[in-house]
């Protein structure tokens, strides 16, 4: 599999998948974001997810794909360093403000600055059309956060928290996408970089979340939060992994804002499944993100 993901990268048959699995990412990012807002405390979800993720990638590292090169440990650190951040600026997010809000901040701060990352990174350049798309996802995606902003009724000052960490969140989302981009094009084997990323980067939050669950007054049980933590581990794989192959495959700066339609998708989440409303107002900003998605992808 790692041998055909290298040799359809760059041509055609590669753009085609890379669509695919941005696509697909934004489906399952949206569900591991509503996981991580559900009824659990998100430190403790997200400590639980993590700790599943080192359970189900441990062996595919271990033992079924070629072992990291020198340099590709050194990327790996590097990345340990920036997922963390962005985990802990999403716990800090999530425990103040609604999973609405949060959740488009994050995702619309980060297409623009990826794209001009991906720009001076990796030679990258999009034409009019595609930075309209572009212009056009972000934007959608920041006023439908100003819509679900306005009807909140929590602390202004913890609404403000909230949202200042929303946004750290979304300037990691872009350093995030941009560096394993490029790690993952480093790296001999796609694979080796995936199993060896889920596996390092996961090490951190189940030792936080389980100090956090031993100073609670009343923690939960643990039957159902670790239930939460498997389907989350298995999600993270088709989420984060879906992205990182479709950045190898195509460009990088197509891949990140496809997958923030993923928007669209939390904004469906929210409203059948954790009972938040959905008007008028915000089925024309999921479209407008839905058509700005087109612009970027056909735009070229």
């Amino acid at each position: 599999m790692g041998d055909w993901i290298v040799s359809i990268a760059g041509t055609p048959t590669g753009a085609f998948y890379a669509t695919l699995l941005a696509l697909m990412s934004a489906v399952a990012h949206a569900s591991f974001g509503a996981l991580q807002k559900g009824a659990h405390d998100p430190w403790l979800t997200r400590g639980s997810i993590d700790f599943c993720l080192v359970l189900i990638s441990a062996p595919v590292a271990l033992f079924m794909v070629p072992w990291p090169t020198q340099q590709t440990a050194f990327i790996l650190a590097g990345a340990l360093v920036i997922h963390f951040g962005y985990k802990l600026t999403m716990a800090l997010a999530y425990e103040r403000a609604a999973y609405t809000v949060v959740y488009p901040v994050v995702r619309g701060t980060g297409p623009i600055v990826t794209v001009a990352a991906a720009a001076f990174i990796f030679q990258e350049h999009f034409n009019p059309a595609q930075w309209f798309g572009v212009a056009l996802v972000s934007g959608a995606i920041l006023l439908l956060a100003l819509r679900n902003l306005s009807e909140e009724k929590i602390d202004p000052r913890s609404l403000k928290i909230g949202l200042a960490w929303a946004l750290a969140g979304g300037l990691l989302v872009a350093v995030y996408t941009t560096y394993d981009a490029w790690g993952i094009r480093q790296s001999p084997n796609p694979f080796t970089f995936l199993a060896w990323f889920f596996f390092i980067t996961a090490m951190d939050f189940p030792t936080l979340a389980y100090l956090r669950y031993r100073k609670m007054a009343n923690p939960p049980r643990p039957g159902p939060l670790l239930l939460r933590g498997i389907i989350g581990a298995v999600i993270a794989w088709f989420s984060f992994g879906g992205v990182m192959v479709a950045t190898y495959l195509d460009k990088v700066g197509e891949a990140a804002v496809l997958r923030e339609t993923s928007t669209v998708f939390a904004a469906l989440i929210g409203w059948f499944i954790l009972g938040e409303k959905v008007g008028p107002r915000r089925l024309i900003l999921m479209s407008l993100i839905a058509l700005g998605a087109v612009f970027v992808e056909f735009g070229g």
